[in-house]
Protein backbone atom coordinates (compact mmCIF):
# COMPACT_ATOMS: atom_id res chain seq x y z
CA UNK A 1 0.00 0.00 0.00
CA UNK A 2 1.28 3.43 -0.93
CA UNK A 3 -0.29 5.20 2.04
CA UNK A 4 -2.76 8.05 2.06
CA UNK A 5 -2.53 11.67 1.06
CA UNK A 6 -4.58 14.55 2.46
CA UNK A 7 -5.69 17.28 0.06
CA UNK A 8 -7.29 20.56 1.09
CA UNK A 9 -9.52 23.03 -0.71
CA UNK A 10 -9.77 26.46 0.91
CA UNK A 11 -12.66 28.85 0.24
CA UNK A 12 -13.77 32.09 1.84
CA UNK A 13 -17.22 33.51 2.36
CA UNK A 14 -18.93 36.36 4.19
CA UNK A 15 -22.15 35.66 6.07
CA UNK A 16 -24.39 37.16 8.73
CA UNK A 17 -26.06 35.32 11.57
CA UNK A 18 -27.62 35.69 14.96
CA UNK A 19 -27.23 33.29 17.85
CA UNK A 20 -30.55 33.13 19.63
CA UNK A 21 -33.36 30.90 20.76
CA UNK A 22 -36.71 32.31 19.60
CA UNK A 23 -38.52 31.23 22.75
CA UNK A 24 -36.26 33.45 24.88
CA UNK A 25 -36.41 37.22 25.31
CA UNK A 26 -33.68 39.46 23.90
CA UNK A 27 -32.36 39.87 27.45
CA UNK A 28 -32.22 36.10 28.02
CA UNK A 29 -30.51 35.59 24.64
CA UNK A 30 -27.98 38.29 25.48
CA UNK A 31 -27.17 36.51 28.73
CA UNK A 32 -26.83 33.16 26.94
CA UNK A 33 -25.06 34.21 23.71
CA UNK A 34 -23.58 37.63 24.48
CA UNK A 35 -23.13 40.17 21.70
CA UNK A 36 -23.65 37.42 19.10
CA UNK A 37 -27.38 37.56 19.92
CA UNK A 38 -27.80 41.16 18.70
CA UNK A 39 -31.29 41.37 17.14
CA UNK A 40 -29.93 43.13 14.03
CA UNK A 41 -27.44 40.33 13.21
CA UNK A 42 -23.67 40.40 12.86
CA UNK A 43 -21.28 38.87 10.37
CA UNK A 44 -17.97 37.16 9.78
CA UNK A 45 -15.52 36.70 6.96
CA UNK A 46 -15.13 32.94 7.21
CA UNK A 47 -12.42 30.69 5.80
CA UNK A 48 -13.47 27.12 5.06
CA UNK A 49 -11.09 24.20 4.57
CA UNK A 50 -12.36 20.91 3.17
CA UNK A 51 -9.87 18.07 3.63
CA UNK A 52 -10.18 14.85 1.62
CA UNK A 53 -7.99 11.80 2.11
CA UNK A 54 -7.27 8.73 0.07
CA UNK A 55 -4.79 6.73 -1.91
CA UNK A 56 -3.28 8.23 -5.02
CA UNK A 57 -4.92 6.89 -8.19
CA UNK A 58 -2.18 5.38 -10.33
CA UNK A 59 -3.91 6.44 -13.56
CA UNK A 60 -4.29 10.12 -12.66
CA UNK A 61 -1.79 10.75 -9.87
CA UNK A 62 -4.63 12.35 -7.89
CA UNK A 63 -6.50 11.46 -4.73
CA UNK A 64 -9.23 13.60 -6.27
CA UNK A 65 -9.05 16.26 -8.94
CA UNK A 66 -8.97 19.56 -7.01
CA UNK A 67 -11.02 21.18 -9.77
CA UNK A 68 -13.81 18.71 -8.99
CA UNK A 69 -13.51 19.36 -5.26
CA UNK A 70 -13.68 23.11 -5.87
CA UNK A 71 -16.87 22.71 -7.91
CA UNK A 72 -18.50 20.46 -5.29
CA UNK A 73 -17.69 22.88 -2.44
CA UNK A 74 -18.81 25.95 -4.35
CA UNK A 75 -22.05 24.40 -5.60
CA UNK A 76 -23.13 22.75 -2.34
CA UNK A 77 -21.82 25.21 0.26
CA UNK A 78 -20.37 28.52 -0.91
CA UNK A 79 -23.30 29.38 -3.20
CA UNK A 80 -25.63 28.84 -0.23
CA UNK A 81 -23.70 30.84 2.39
CA UNK A 82 -21.71 33.60 0.73
CA UNK A 83 -23.25 37.02 1.41
CA UNK A 84 -26.26 35.31 2.99
CA UNK A 85 -27.94 35.32 6.36
CA UNK A 86 -27.31 31.86 7.79
CA UNK A 87 -30.48 32.00 9.91
CA UNK A 88 -32.78 32.98 7.07
CA UNK A 89 -31.23 32.11 3.70
CA UNK A 90 -29.31 28.86 4.11
CA UNK A 91 -31.38 25.71 3.68
CA UNK A 92 -29.00 23.41 5.53
CA UNK A 93 -29.01 25.69 8.60
CA UNK A 94 -32.82 25.90 8.97
CA UNK A 95 -33.87 25.13 12.54
CA UNK A 96 -30.30 25.22 13.88
CA UNK A 97 -28.58 27.85 16.00
CA UNK A 98 -25.82 28.94 13.58
CA UNK A 99 -22.87 28.53 15.91
CA UNK A 100 -19.63 27.64 14.17
CA UNK A 101 -19.90 24.19 15.73
CA UNK A 102 -23.29 23.64 14.07
CA UNK A 103 -22.09 25.17 10.80
CA UNK A 104 -19.13 22.75 10.43
CA UNK A 105 -21.39 19.76 11.10
CA UNK A 106 -23.96 21.02 8.59
CA UNK A 107 -21.26 21.59 5.95
CA UNK A 108 -19.95 18.06 6.54
CA UNK A 109 -23.47 16.71 6.01
CA UNK A 110 -23.79 18.71 2.77
CA UNK A 111 -20.53 17.36 1.36
CA UNK A 112 -20.03 13.85 2.70
CA UNK A 113 -22.03 11.98 0.05
CA UNK A 114 -20.83 14.25 -2.77
CA UNK A 115 -17.16 13.26 -2.37
CA UNK A 116 -16.91 10.16 -4.54
CA UNK A 117 -13.12 10.00 -4.95
CA UNK A 118 -11.22 9.73 -1.70
CA UNK A 119 -13.03 10.24 1.58
CA UNK A 120 -14.06 13.41 3.37
CA UNK A 121 -11.69 13.65 6.33
CA UNK A 122 -12.31 17.01 7.98
CA UNK A 123 -14.09 20.34 7.75
CA UNK A 124 -12.34 23.35 9.29
CA UNK A 125 -14.10 26.67 9.67
CA UNK A 126 -12.17 29.77 10.66
CA UNK A 127 -14.59 32.26 12.20
CA UNK A 128 -11.90 34.78 13.11
CA UNK A 129 -8.15 34.98 12.94
CA UNK A 130 -7.98 33.36 16.39
CA UNK A 131 -10.92 30.91 16.40
CA UNK A 132 -11.48 27.88 14.25
CA UNK A 133 -13.69 24.82 14.47
CA UNK A 134 -13.04 21.35 13.08
CA UNK A 135 -15.33 18.41 12.48
CA UNK A 136 -14.27 14.91 11.43
CA UNK A 137 -17.60 13.16 11.10
CA UNK A 138 -19.64 11.12 13.50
Amino acid sequence: MAGVVYITRRETFAAAHRLFRPELSDEENLKLFGKCSHPNWHGHNYTLEVIVTGEVDTDTGFVMDLKDLKEIVRKNVISKVDHKNLNLDTDFMKGKIPTSENIVIAIWNELEDKITKGKLFSIKLYETENNYFEYKGE
